[in-house]
C-alpha cells in the first residue's frame, strides 16, 4: 500500500492572514453534507464531513487546518482529532464555528481548528472521533500525505514595480504540486476585498474589466491547493497561503 501511496504522490504532486481571509479561502471549497456523500468515502460519516490537510503559510510552519462539517450539531458533545498511531491531537472547539443555512433553512455549522504539525508526523489515515450526546462514537477518516506546498508568486506583470497600465490578468510562476488557485483582490484605500476568483485549474488570474483603476493601491493574494475532492485525501491534502502583496497603478 505505501507504494499505492508513494505513486499518488507522484503522479499528481499532491496539496488565509487574519481570521476572515481563513473563512473565505475555506468555504468557497465548502464540502458537501453527509447525505450526499460517496458510500466509499471514508471522509464522511452520519454525522457529517471531516477533513484534514497541511498548510504553508507565510512566517510559520508547517501546520494541520482542521473541519468537520455537520447538521446534526445539536446531537454532538465532542470531536477529537488523532494521528495514525492513535495519538490525540487535539479536540475541535465546538464554540467556535460558521454557521450555514440551506435552501431548506436548515443549519449546519462547520467546525475549524488549526494545529501544530507533529514532529514526527507520518503519512497515514488520520481520523476523528465524534462523541455523541447518547453515547455514540461515530469515526470519520482522511488519508494525509505529509509534504509541502510552496506559496504561489506572481511572475506576471512586474508588481514590484508601479504599473503602468491596468492588468488583465495575472501570470504565476510554476509550482510543482500545485492544480488548483484562488486568488483574493483588496482595494488598500478601503481596506476591503473587492474580488475574489472562482477556483481556478491555471495558473493565470484574469482581471475583470473596471475592478481596477488608475492611481489605485491594491493588493493580491493567492491560495494554492494540489487536488478538488479526492476520495483519498478529502478537499485536498496539501495547500499554501501568500501575503497579500501590495501593487499600485500610475495615473
Amino acid at each position: 500500500m505505501d507504494v499505492f501511496y508513494e505513486r499518488i504522490l507522484i503522479k499528481q504532486i499532491l496539496c488565509i492572514v487574519c481570521t476572515a481571509c481563513l473563512f473565505s479561502i475555506l468555504f468557497l471549497i465548502y464540502p458537501q453534507d453527509s447525505q450526499s456523500s460517496p458510500s466509499n468515502d471514508l471522509h464522511y460519516s452520519k454525522v457529517g464531513f471531516f477533513d484534514i490537510h497541511v498548510c504553508n503559510w507565510p512566517d510559520r510552519p508547517l501546520f494541520f487546518m482542521t473541519l468537520f462539517s455537520t447538521y446534526n450539531f445539536k446531537d454532538i458533545s465532542n470531536i477529537e482529532v488523532f494521528s495514525p498511531d492513535n495519538s490525540s491531537i487535539g479536540q475541535l472547539d465546538l464554540n467556535k464555528y460558521r454557521l450555514f443555512t440551506d435552501k431548506n433553512k436548515k443549519e449546519k455549522r462547520v467546525f475549524i481548528k488549526q494545529f501544530e504539525l507533529p514532529i514526527k508526523a507520518k503519512n497515514g489515515w488520520y481520523y476523528t472521533n465524534v462523541k455523541l450526546k447518547d453515547g455514540t462514537t461515530i469515526v470519520a477518516k482522511d488519508y494525509v500525505i505529509i509534504d509541502k506546498l510552496n506559496i504561489s508568486k506572481i511572475s506576471k506583470p512586474n508588481i514590484e514595480r508601479e504599473l503602468k497600465s491596468i492588468p488583465k490578468s495575472f501570470i504565476l510562476n510554476e509550482n510543482k504540486g500545485a492544480q488548483y488557485y484562488q486568488a483574493f483582490i483588496h482595494d488598500k484605500w478601503d481596506s476591503k476585498l473587492i474580488y475574489k476568483t472562482k477556483l481556478l485549474n491555471k495558473p493565470e488570474i484574469h482581471v475583470p474589466d473596471n475592478l481596477l483603476k488608475k492611481g489605485g493601491i491594491y493588493s493580491i493574494q493567492i491560495h494554492a491547493r494540489d487536488t478538488n475532492g479526492h476520495n483519498l485525501l478529502g478537499d485536498f491534502n496539501h495547500g499554501s497561503l501568500s501575503k497579500k502583496i501590495e501593487f499600485s497603478i500610475a495615473e
